[in-house]
């Protein structure tokens, strides 16, 4: 699957924006997070995004997440919004 850059989300409090990119083939996937609640919710932020990129059939993949007190349904739909906009980029002629 080739996918573009794609993003979701705002740096607003109880929000968290996401960029993915995808990788060549071995990468993973790799998870950058910033929060300031990441001693106490990082592990479970982190899986909750790499249960969704799996789910969505991403093995190869790098997500930058920077957490504002998200609720974990906000970062599955945040997640899945960035997959979305990477796999379906608005172009010019697709408005």
């Amino acid at each position: 699957m080739s996918m573009r850059k794609g993003h979701a989300g705002t740096l607003e409090s109880n929000d968290i924006f996401i960029t993915i990119e995808e990788r060549e083939r071995g990468y993973g996937i790799q998870i950058e997070l910033t929060s300031a609640v990441e001693a106490q919710y990082g592990n479970a932020i982190k899986h909750t995004l790499t249960d969704g990129a799996i789910k969505a059939g991403l093995t190869d993949l790098w997500i930058k997440a920077v957490d504002k007190g998200a609720l974990d349904c906000t970062i599955q739909a945040r997640l899945a919004t960035a997959i979305d906009r990477a796999i379906h980029p608005i172009t010019e002629g697709n408005k």
